[in-house]
Formats: structure tokens, sequence, C-alpha cells
């Protein structure tokens, strides 16, 4: 993880690769490439120095690791041992990384990620079995078997996750709780290195007490500010050569004063300056370590809830690593691929008894940094590791205790900081928290349940925070249906009248459940001035007696009602019609259809106001049919033919629609016929109908574009430009297309611009090019005729199971498409299929350009007709024109 692994190394911006390395090699230039760099010499002697300084930083912090992994009391008589065994272990982890990673320079140890969970399974183990009887040796053998056991166990799944590519698993976890556990970490470590400076356990917060000694103080003091000039150091020297300098000046420092104070080891050791002195630990000892006879096999299984979170917690902070060294090196890596080195590297480690690790991004960026890229840089490395595991020197025994300490209260500093204080710019203030809750969880009630207790609270976050983002707001829209002058002014005075419309449209976006239906419907009752009064808030209420819903939220607060009552806005007047366009609502649940939209609708049933909703995605679609707040979808089609005989039929349902634009048309219709019945009879069908209709034979297209052209136009067009469209017909070609036939293609050369004048035309969302429209029946909600089309009927679900419906507008008769395109002379943007048998008179820039020189009058009234469709679809905020 980026300045979290020991030996952690700034990535300051603007600090080229090898400002901090002019003790061998420097580059020429801050504009050479990544690739060049590649290619810089180096010798025998780099590749040996490198080395060494990448052993120097690590050494220290794992003999400090294994501290923290070993840090109950059991373990400590075999500490001189475990700390080679962590050793070794990095040793396996190093040999996989320099074998089989892109990175030539790869470096990889046992890694701080899964410290705690490593230190939290080995303790479970060593009080069960000293609970219950049992003996140390007991204690070792079952630790040393079931922590590599689940080492490699976690190794396995790795590798799986990243040959199947399967890591987007690993972000379910949420950022806020990895980083609230990396800065326990940080704690723990911080709490470790106090702990081998001051040479005893400390395992609690009370355990800080300890510091209240005078001894102890003494001893932990020159830890915490050596760690302190390490850190400093990291961050803020730009040469990369100072740190491990420092890390080998500290001790010889310390032996330097000795020497000149005249103080022996023994007097030192003594004092507890230096561990104790212990016989030398030869390798075959290691071996012994483990007897099978020994193992409590059951302690698996108490440690299986904590692997499941090492694994997550592992991959994650794996991926971070990865991202880190690609981002530092400028190259895209393959995260799928490296997790399947990582994962081998552990499962490698696991079956020779060995622990967790992973790329130390810190000091794989230092030995990128060098230009050293060499695999011989691991294998001095790997050689360094295990002369220290065969060396019969103790280092426990010779190295001062407070730098050692040092070391992971270095890497405790580095972490708190980096996710305690650096972060904050990097959070919003609630996933802070979040990150906050989570790190004082773990200390409370444990690594487990801490980290469940954290994922708990970042997910009522998101819902808390989900409530917040569905949006509801009122626009002005109209269907692209072509009515006759008489019909337009009525709408204009009845449907869209700027103070007491008939026809209102709101759009809700956003997801809409249990915790946000209240705020929906409360919006929506605003917008269209609809009141409750207390006889229904009981009735609603009693309907559902094991729902909560918003009309029941009301009959609890009676305050919340007067309130509303008595509050003071101006007066909305209820509109006829409410057209919910809710092709943005990708979620709704149960709860919120039921509670919102099932109490909204009978609510709007009472007061004989018709609620239509458009763009149902499938999902939404399922819910609101399966919970019976739409009717099914027969039912449905059977109460759109009949309501236009019968206007006052309403059944308090919400009535979908495929498009926002069908819904509108279809209450503009209704609109209409209601006030023909009131003295204007000859208004009973609609112009489209009638087009759409057997009334108009077949070669009366001449006819059908002059309607098409004057209602369009409107009062624009005098008497004699309204004679001049009857000459139209040598300019277009009249054009019938099957059902599901495609009229042009995505991505096509625009060579034309259409209009229907018979039938329907389907535009669908995007979609991928395998998919294709065939012929399923559906019903056109506008028009009520049965449109051939394909492609699963209207709803066309992707591979997230979420995609939107297919379709994302009908043009009916009159309806003008893909002029856009034709005259930015641009590639097509979107598709265009018959629905049903549909005619179309079809304008190429060829004809067009004949009509502008012999028929100039006419291209005007053409061109107007195409900038009126322009501001139509405009004032619509149509997207796909």
């Amino acid at each position: 993880m980026s300045n979290s692994s020991y030996g952690a190394i700034s990535n300051d911006e603007g600090k080229s690769p090898s400002d901090g390395l002019p003790l061998l090699l420097k580059k020429e230039g801050n504009d050479k490439s990544a690739a060049e760099e590649e290619e810089r010499g180096y010798t025998f002697l780099h590749i040996v120095i490198y080395a060494i300084i990448n052993v120097i930083i690590a050494v220290p912090g794992l003999i400090g690791y294994a501290s923290v992994i070993f840090n109950h009391p059991s373990f400590q008589p075999h500490m001189a041992e475990l700390a080679k065994l962590v050793i070794f272990s990095s040793f396996v982890h190093q040999l996989v990384f320099t074998l089989f990673s892109s990175l030539s320079f790869a470096i990889g140890t046992v890694q701080d990620a899964g410290l705690i969970f490593l230190s939290a399974m080995a303790n479970t183990i060593a009080n069960e079995i000293i609970n219950d009887g049992g003996t140390i040796e007991e204690v070792i053998s079952t630790t040393l078997v079931v922590l590599p056991l689940g080492t490699a166990a976690l190794g396995l799944v790795l590798m799986l996750l990243g040959k199947f590519r399967l890591l987007d698993i690993v972000s379910y976890l949420p950022m806020p709780v990895i980083g609230g556990y990396l800065a326990f970490i940080g704690y723990f470590c911080l709490e470790a290195g106090v702990a081998l400076c001051i040479g005893k356990s400390m395992t609690t917060i009370s355990d800080w007490a300890y510091l209240l000694e005078p001894r102890s103080l003494l001893l932990a003091t020159p830890g915490l500010l050596a760690a302190l000039i390490l850190t400093i150091i990291s961050r803020k020297a730009k040469n990369d050569a100072v740190l491990p300098t420092a890390m080998v000046a500290i001790p010889a420092l310390f032996y330097l004063v000795l020497y000149f104070c005249s103080v022996t080891l023994d007097e030192a050791r003594d004092s507890g300056w230096i561990g104790e002195e212990t016989p030398p630990v030869a390798p075959k000892e290691l071996i012994h370590l483990v007897d099978f006879n020994l193992v409590h096999w059951s302690m698996i299984k108490k440690c299986m809830g904590t692997w499941v979170g090492m694994l997550f917690v592992v991959a994650f902070a794996s991926c971070l690593d990865i991202a880190a060294v690609s981002i530092d090196m400028g190259k895209p890596l393959d995260t799928n691929k490296e997790m399947v080195t990582v994962g081998a590297s552990n499962f490698m480690s696991g079956l020779l008894f060995g622990f967790t690790g992973s790329y130390i991004f810190s000091q794989t960026i230092f030995t990128y940094r060098t230009g050293c890229h060499s695999r011989l840089v691991g294998v001095f490395i790997m050689a360094a590791y295990l002369f220290v595991c065969i060396s019969p020197i103790n280092i426990l025994s010779v190295a001062p205790l407070f730098f050692l300490g040092s070391t992971l209260i270095f890497i405790g500093y580095d972490l708190l900081w980096e996710w305690l204080v650096d972060i904050r710019e990097k959070l919003f203030l609630m996933e802070y928290l979040v990150l906050l809750t989570t790190f004082i969880a773990i200390q409370i009630i444990g690594m487990d349940f801490g980290i469940i207790f954290g994922v708990v609270v970042a997910v009522i976050d998101h819902v808390a925070s989900t409530t917040r983002i569905s949006s509801l707001q009122r626009v002005m829209k109209r269907s692209r249906a072509v009515w006759s002058n008489d019909h337009w002014q009525l709408l204009q005075l009845h449907g869209y009248h700027p103070s007491n419309p008939k026809i209102v449209t709101l759009e809700l976006s956003g997801p809409v459940f249990f915790g946000s239906s209240q705020k929906v419907m409360d919006e929506i009752m605003d917008e269209i001035g609809l009141s409750v009064s207390e006889d229904e808030v009981k009735k609603m209420s009693m309907a559902s007696p094991h729902t909560s819903t918003h009309i029941s939220g009301l009959r609890r607060n009676n305050s919340f009602l007067k309130n509303r009552r008595v509050q003071v806005k101006p007066k909305v007047m209820m509109p006829r019609y409410v057209v919910i366009d809710i092709s943005e609502m990708h979620l709704l649940d149960a709860s919120a259809a039921t509670s919102c939209f099932g109490q909204l609708a009978k609510l709007c049933e009472k007061r004989g106001i018709f609620l239509f909703a458009a763009g149902v995605l499938p999902r939404v679609e399922c819910m609101l049919r399966s919970h019976e707040v739409s009717l099914k979808f027969e039912e449905e089609v059977e109460w759109k033919q009949s309501i236009l005989l019968n206007e006052d039929k309403q059944n308090g349902k919400l009535i979908l629609f495929e498009t926002l634009f069908e819904a509108l048309e279809f209450s503009e219709r209704l609109l209409i016929q209601s006030k023909s019945r009131h003295g204007h009879e000859n208004l009973m069908r609609s112009d489209v109908s009638q087009l759409n209709s057997h009334l108009i034979d077949s070669d009366s297209s001449h006819h059908k574009l002059t309607y098409i052209f004057t209602n369009i136009l409107r009062e624009e067009l005098s008497e004699d430009e309204k004679s001049l469209i009857d000459g139209i017909g040598p300019y277009y070609e009249e054009t019938t297309f099957r059902g599901g036939e495609p009229i042009f293609q995505k991505e096509t050369h625009p060579d034309a611009f259409y209009i229907v004048l018979k039938g329907a035309v389907a535009v669908p969302r995007d979609r991928k090019r395998s998919e294709k429209i065939a012929s399923p029946k559906v019903l056109s909600s506008s028009n009520l005729m049965e449109l051939s089309l394909s492609s699963s009927n209207l709803m066309a679900i992707g591979d997230d199971d979420t995609s939107s419906s297919l379709i994302s507008s009908f043009h009916n008769v009159g309806g003008i498409f893909g002029y856009c395109d034709f005259l930015l002379k641009r590639q097509r943007t979107f598709h265009a299929y018959a629905s049903g048998d549909a005619t179309v008179a079809r304008f190429t820039s060829q004809s067009l350009e004949t009509m502008k020189r012999d028929d100039w009058p006419l291209y005007v009234i053409v061109q107007n007709l195409l900038l009126q469709a322009s501001l139509m679809d405009l004032a619509n905020c149509t997207c796909h024109n």
C-alpha cells in the first residue's frame, strides 16, 4: 500500500524518479521516458548495493512483524525461531515474485495488511489451548499449521480471483472501512513497537500505563524519537538513500555510545536496551517447531471468520499496491495477472509454513527508480534472507531493542498519519466518520466485529445518502403529435396553460425505496396541489396495517398534518393528467412501490386525476405490476382502449407507457376528447388518428404531407404557401417498410431525412449491434395500434439485468426524424425501425438541391418545417436528434 509498508518512501509530486539517487546514478534530464530509464546501464555493483539497501530496510521490519503476529506470552520463549520463520517466509515471497512477476524489479515480503488477522488467529489459538490446559508446544504447533494453511488457502483464492478476473468482488468492502482497519494496523504497530522497546507485552489500551514507569519511559523514548526521525526522512528527504543510511546509523550510533561510555553488551542487556541472550538457532530447529501430533485441528473452524476478513483486506491492499506501482511507473498493469502472482507467492509461502505477503510498494518503487531493473536484485535479497535464517546469530540478542521497536513505530506513525490525517482531504465527511468509527470499533469490540460494524455503518450511511439522491422536478414538455390548429389552440388554452395546466409533466430520477418514498410522495403531492384529509389518512392507512406508508406516517404524526395545512404556499391548481417520467429511476423496492406510487394512484383517483408513468425500466415495471400498483399488461391495453370511449373510467392504478411522448400524446388525446364532448363534436377524433385510419386511401400521400405541413407550421403559412405544398410530390420518395425493418442504422451516412406518413417509427436506445429487432407484438400506447417490434418486446434487459427499455421514442404520423444528422452532415447517431407496416416520405440532399434551384418558395417552407421540428425537439430536450 502506498506509504503503508515498512521502509515507506514518499512519492512527492514533482520529484523525478532519480532525484533521490545521486549516490550512484543520476538521470540526465527529467523528460526521459520510462522505457529509456529501463535501458540505462547498471553494473553488478549497483545490483549488490541496491539489494543490500532493500535488506537493510526490510529485515528490522520483518522482526517487528514477528513480534506483532506472535505477541501472546506463550510465543516469547521461541521468538528467535519465529522471527527467522517470518524472514524465511519473505524469502519464499521474493522467490515467487522474482520468478513470475511481470516486474523485474518487484519486491515482495510478508506484508502489514494481514498482520492483525494473523495475530488475532494466533491469540485465539493460544488462549483456547492454554485455557483448556494445553502446553506451549501445542500452541506453537497448532499456530504454525493453522496460519500457514490459511495463507495457502488465501493464495489459492487470490489466484482464482485473478485467473477468472473476479477482483471486482473485493470492491464490495467499503474503502473507509479498509482505511479504519489500516489505521488500526498503524496503532497496533505503534503499540507493538513500544512493547518491543520496553520488553513487556502490550495488548490493551490500559497497558500504555507502563510508560508511567520511569524505566519503561526511558527505554521507549529513543524508539519513539528514532521512529519520528525515520518518518520525517521518509516524507521529506529528496534522496532515497537517506532512509537506509539512517537505519544503519541509528544502531551504529547506539554502539558508539556504548563504546565511549565503556558500557558492555551484557550491561546494556541487563538494563533492557538489548534482548536477552539465547542459544543460536539452527535451521533444523525451525523444522522441529511443528509436531503434527500436537496440532488442535478444531482451531481451523474457530479461525474461519477471521480468515474471511483477512482474504478481503489482503486482496484489497494488494490491489492498492499494484495500482500504486502502476501509477508511479506511468504504465498500465494487469491487476488480475499480478494478483495471480500474489496468490502464488502466498500459496507457496503457506505450504512452507509461511505467512501472508504481497508486493511492497515502497521498496518496489525504490528499486524501479534506481533504473536497476534486474531480477538479480531479487536474487541477492533472497540470498540475504537465507543468510539471516541459517546464521547462528540471533538478531534480537545483539540489536538494540529500541531500534527494532522504532521500525514498527515508524510503520505505525506512517499508517496513522496516512489514514487518519492525509486521508481527510480525499473523503467526504461521512466517509471519514465511517473510517473513524471502524477504527474505534476495532479497538472496542475486536477486529472481526469491528470491521462488520464499520460495514454496517457504511451501509447505513449509503442508505441515508441515497435517500437524498432522488430528485423530482417539473418540466415543460409536450408530445410530438401533429394536431390541427383548433386542437393545438385547445391544448395551449387548457392543457398547457401557464397558471392552470391540465397536463403536468414531472421528471423523477434516482432510486426510490423505503428510505426516500415518503419524501418523493410529499414532493409529488406538492407539485400537483394534492392535499390529504384526516379521514383519508385513516382509511388509507387501514388498507395495509402491516405496511409503513407515507399515509400511515401522517396518521402517526398529526402535528405534521396540521403543519401541512397551515403552511402558507402559493395555491397550486390540480391538473387532470399527471405524467411522471421515471426513465432515470433505476431502483424501486416493494415498500416504495406500494407506499408511494400505490397510495398516490388511489389519492389521484379520488380527485379525478389520471396518473401516468413513462420510460419504465424492466425491474421497476415488474415491481409495479407484481404489487398491483399497475394493471397487468393485457388489462392495461384493454383499459387504454376503453378509456377513449369513456374518459371517466378510472381505476386507481398507475398506468404505464413505453415513452414519455406516448404518455403525453395519450393525455392530450383524452383532454381533446373531454373538451369535444362539451360542444365540439367535430373534434372527437384527432387528425393523427384519421391519418392512420383507412379513411384516406394509400394514394393520398400528397394530401397527408399538405396536412402535416399545415398543422406543424399553422398560422405561419399563407393560403398561397399552402397551395405550394401540393407541388412537393417530385421532391420526395415514398417508401413502405415492414414491421421491424430498419429505416437506417447508426453510424451510417445521412443521405436523407424522413416524415412519417402512415404507421409509426421506433427509435431504440443504444444497444449492442448483435441485438436485432424482429417482430413480437407491442401496443403503441399513444395511437393504440399493434406495432411489430422485436428484441424481446419493449424490454431489452442488458448484461446487468438493469438496462432501460429498448424504445427511446416513437414517431407517429407527422413525425420528422433524421434531420439533425442530415443537416450537420455527420454519421447517424441512432437507429430507426418501422413499428408495424410504416410509410415514410424520404427527402434526399439531391432532391432538396433540386427544390432549392427550381422552387425556392417551397424550399423555404421545408426549411421552416425543419426549424419548427428542431424547436420542438429542443423544448422537449430530445437527446437522439
